[in-house]
């Protein structure tokens, strides 16, 4: 006998995933839809007028200088701060599952960022790296930085990227505690019996077990990096000085939300939502053949 179910008539199925499929049609295709038919307009600042003109947005766009500089940006942010998350969310998993006595406290401890807003972590760092209250920004003076992300903007970015990463550290640790706590212990003892030390260890043993979670994560984190960042961005530099924290996301909103643009706001989240959708594939494409199921 098979266990496997059977349907005799499609309905049943159908009703099962119409929920499902009427949130992904409501909150994901019809935005996009939407942001492809807009992106084709010149519309006034009011709403009064429109006027279909075709690509033109987007030549416009690919004729922006500006636009360019906030894609360098971007992709030294998004970079920054998904290798950075991942790395320090890995090495303190790492010490977490070694932790013994207190080991909930410890683990407690480092998932509690996950839980603040990004608006509200960029306010936090901001005062901790203000040049004139700020804790941080103090220490850095007295080690002889000229510390000011309002005026330098290499400051700015290192406080953004500080605070966006940060943020998702927390994310990271779970999953990577968790994938730790899933390898079996009898691999790794029967490594250490064979002579292996304990970079030896991680580096042939656990680490490839973990590429799965990683891959994951690495999807994740530029996804979070490319999209979810705009509100640490906004409440720390608003894309300054001189446009040199603006990413790609914000620039979607300060061109269409303060300056009025929709149409070229549009064609920008078009732009975006292609790169990043190119992006997750080429991932999928060359970086899972070496993840280790």
């Amino acid at each position: 006998m098979s266990n496997k179910p059977t349907f005799n008539h499609c309905a049943f199925p159908i009703l099962l995933l119409a929920p499902q499929l009427l949130i992904t049609f409501i909150f994901f295709i019809w935005p996009a839809a939407q942001a492809v038919w807009q992106s084709t307009l010149l519309e006034d600042p009011f709403g009064l007028s429109t006027e279909f003109v075709g690509g033109e947005n987007f030549t416009e766009l690919l004729g922006d200088a500006s636009y360019y500089r906030s894609f360098l940006t971007t992709l030294f942010f998004s970079f920054s701060v998904a290798g950075i998350a991942l790395l320090s969310a890995l090495v303190l998993a790492v010490m977490a599952d070694r932790v013994i006595k207190g080991a909930a406290g410890y683990k407690t401890l480092l998932v509690w960022p996950y839980a603040v807003a990004p608006a509200v972590a960029g306010v936090l760092w901001l005062f901790m790296f203000n040049p004139t209250v700020g804790v941080l920004a103090h220490a850095l003076k007295a080690m002889g930085l000229d510390w000011n992300p309002f005026i330098h903007s290499g400051d700015a970015m290192t406080m953004v990227i500080i605070a966006a990463t940060w943020k998702q550290i927390s994310y990271n640790f779970l999953f990577f505690l968790a994938g730790l706590q899933s390898i079996p212990r009898s691999l790794v003892e029967a490594a250490a019996i064979d002579g292996a030390g304990p970079v030896k260890r991680f580096f042939t043993i656990i680490f490839p077990l973990l590429s799965p979670t990683s891959f994951f994560l690495l999807v994740v984190n530029l996804v979070y990096a490319f999209f979810e960042t705009f509100g640490v961005i906004h409440a720390m530099t608003q894309g300054g000085p001189g446009q040199s924290t603006t990413t790609l996301v914000y620039k979607v909103y300060a061109d269409g939300f303060v300056g009025l643009n929709m149409g070229s706001s549009a064609a920008q989240s078009v732009v975006l939502m292609i790169l990043v959708g190119a992006l997750t594939v080429i991932q999928f494409k060359y970086v899972e053949k070496k993840v280790a199921y």
